[in-house]
């Protein structure tokens, strides 16, 4: 889609807001709560951190051979961060993975790569600020999320090819203390140890 046409959109989509609202309390009022958000997508604790419903697997399609093993061609989750929740702790998956941004305050990114580079990225509303709506983060990169602020950050992740326990580890403090020293501040952050 050309910026152009995105920027009318996003106009759009105020002026509707601004039409059907007429203050902003009454705006905040249409968002859901974090207990809404949980019970109506049918949320559960990850083992990571924050909560997820896995929302789709290709169940018609046959499943890719991947080194691990057979895996469904993409899958994808909502996943959410809240303020009693608010660490996506580090971890590393083979597959890549596409997340975007929904509802709720901003969801930082900190991911680890190979050769030691880190980056970082905001998913969130404020385009003119630098957040983002989406962010890819390839197979084999640490990574590790965290809500600063707000009651919740709701996203979806598509991973591909689908996502298997199997081919995600969870990052452990000295594991990541000796791979990453340069970056100790965040693997202390970001783990649970």
């Amino acid at each position: 889609m050309r910026p152009a046409l995105i920027a009318a959109s996003f106009a759009l989509m105020v002026v509707t807001v601004r039409a059907e609202y007429s203050t902003a309390e009454e705006i905040a009022v249409a968002l859901p709560d974090k207990a809404t958000i949980i019970a109506t997508l049918g949320l559960e604790a990850h083992v990571e951190g924050g909560y997820f419903a896995r929302t789709f697997q290709p169940d018609h399609r046959p499943q890719v051979e991947t080194p691990l093993g057979p895996r469904y061609t993409m899958t994808s989750i909502h996943y959410l961060l809240t303020d009693n929740s608010p660490i996506g702790h580090w971890h590393r998956n083979e597959s890549d993975i596409v997340h975007f941004y929904h509802l709720g305050g901003p969801v930082h990114y900190y991911m680890l790569h190979p050769d030691g580079r880190l980056e970082t990225a905001v998913l969130g509303p404020d385009l003119a600020a630098g957040q983002r709506l989406q962010l890819t983060v390839r197979g084999g990169v640490w990574k590790a999320s965290h809500l600063p602020a707000g009651e919740y950050g709701l996203i979806s992740e598509a991973v591909a090819p689908g996502f298997d326990y199997a081919d995600m580890a969870l990052g452990t403090r000295a594991d990541l203390l000796a791979q990453f020293p340069q970056h100790a501040a965040l693997v202390r952050a970001f783990t649970r140890e």
